[in-house]
């Protein structure tokens, strides 16, 4: 998911009855968005990213820069 939106209710959810779930306002407002580029390593198990207004080549080229800063001991790096 690259693109994560801020949402807002626009209304308090309408709490549960007898035999009816809980009721929720299907409208919304819009907060903008941010961008999130994240990483997984497999061999520590840590998660690590890059959260940003946009997301662009130039963004992801960013992230494996820093990503390759962040391990400089490794001898290869597998992106998928």
């Amino acid at each position: 998911m690259t693109g994560v939106q801020a949402l807002e209710r626009i209304a308090e959810d309408k709490p549960m009855s007898a035999g009816k779930p809980c009721a929720r306002e299907f409208e919304y407002k819009r907060h903008g968005t941010q961008t999130l580029i994240a990483g997984f390593n497999v061999t520590t198990g840590e998660a690590y990213g890059i959260c940003g207004d946009t997301r662009t080549e130039e963004d992801f080229s960013n992230f494996i820069e820093h990503t390759i800063e962040k391990y400089p001991n490794y001898k290869n790096i597998t992106l998928c």
